[in-house]
C-alpha cells in the first residue's frame, strides 16, 4: 500500500528528464512512484511506463499508473470521475476531494485527498484544505489516504501525517528539484520522524502501527547513481544503514 513520500510524475517540469528526477527521488527514499502523462500516445507511455519500473525495481519499489490502463502492470490510480465499479487489479487508488468521493469507494485499496495546500501545478483549484479539512475527511475515510496538493516542505509533511495520513503524494517539490535525491531525502526523513512516535506499544511489547496499518519501509542508504542500459538508477548500497529509515504516491482529476 503506498505510504511515505509518493511522487507523481509531470515531464514538463522535470529538471533534466523525467527519468533522472526520478532515479534522485529513489535514491532519497521514494519507493512509489505515480506515472501521470495521460497525453502521451499509450506505445510511449508505455515504454515510460517499463523505464520507470527497471528504476523502482532495483529498490522493490512500485509504479502505479494514473488510470484504468496499468500498461503491463497491476497498480493503478483513478480520477474521482470514473470509472466506477474500478477495475480488479492488485492496486487500485482514487483521487478525492470531498466526503462526497470518499463515500463513493468501494473497492479502492487507497485515496489522495487534495488540494491540501495552495499548488503551483493547479493554481486555483481548490480552496485548500489545509491540515484540519484534511483531519476531518481522514476520519471518516475508510481506506488510508495520500495528502497532495501543495506538499513542498518538510514541515507540511509533518502537519499531514500528524493529521493522519499514511503519507504525502508530491509533484512539484521533487519534479522542479535542483537536486532530486537531497529533496526526497528531506522530505521522506520528514516521514519517518513524524511517523515513529505515533507507533504504540501493545500489552506485548510489540509495536503496531496508526490505524492505517502502514509501516515505513526502509531505503538504500548511500547510493549513487549510474548510468545503465541508458537508466540513471540507483544502486544498491555496500555501506551499513545506520541513518534513519525512509520510505518508499494526483494532480489529475
Amino acid at each position: 500500500m503506498p505510504s511515505g513520500v509518493v511522487v507523481l510524475t509531470d515531464r514538463f517540469v522535470a529538471l533534466g528528464g523525467l527519468e533522472r528526477v526520478v532515479a534522485g527521488a529513489v535514491a532519497g527514499g521514494v519507493r512509489w512512484v505515480v506515472l501521470r502523462e495521460k497525453d502521451l500516445p499509450r506505445a510511449e507511455r508505455a515504454a515510460l511506463a517499463t523505464d520507470l519500473r527497471a528504476i523502482l525495481a532495483d529498490v522493490g519499489g512500485t509504479l502505479v499508473v494514473a488510470g484504468p490502463d496499468p500498461l503491463g502492470g497491476d497498480a493503478v490510480h483513478l480520477p474521482a470521475a470514473g470509472p466506477y465499479p474500478p477495475p480488479t487489479h492488485r492496486l487500485v487508488g482514487r483521487s478525492c476531494h470531498d466526503e462526497n468521493e470518499l463515500n463513493r469507494l468501494t473497492t479502492e485499496h487507497y485515496a489522495t485527498i487534495s488540494p491540501v495546500y495552495p499548488t503551483r501545478t493547479k493554481p486555483g483549484y481548490g480552496p485548500p484544505l489545509a491540515t484540519e479539512g484534511l483531519r476531518e475527511l481522514i476520519r471518516i475515510s475508510h481506506v488510508p489516504v495520500l495528502a497532495l496538493g501543495g506538499v513542498e516542505t518538510p514541515d507540511q509533511v509533518t502537519a499531514c501525517i500528524k493529521a493522519g495520513a499514511a503519507g504525502v503524494a508530491v509533484l512539484g517539490a521533487i519534479m522542479r528539484a535542483q537536486d532530486p535525491a537531497e529533496t526526497a531525502t528531506a522530505l521522506t526523513s520528514a516521514y519517518v520522524q513524524a511517523v515513529t512516535p505515533v507507533l504504540t506499544q501493545t500489552r506485548h511489547g510489540a509495536t503496531r502501527s496508526p490505524r492505517t496499518g502502514l509501516r515505513p519501509t526502509v531505503p538504500t542508504q548511500g547510493s549513487s547513481l549510474t548510468a545503465r542500459s541508458g537508466h540513471c538508477r540507483p544502486q544498491p548500497s555496500t555501506a551499513t544503514t545506520n541513518g534513519p529509515p525512509q520510505t518508499a504516491t494526483k494532480e489529475e482529476k
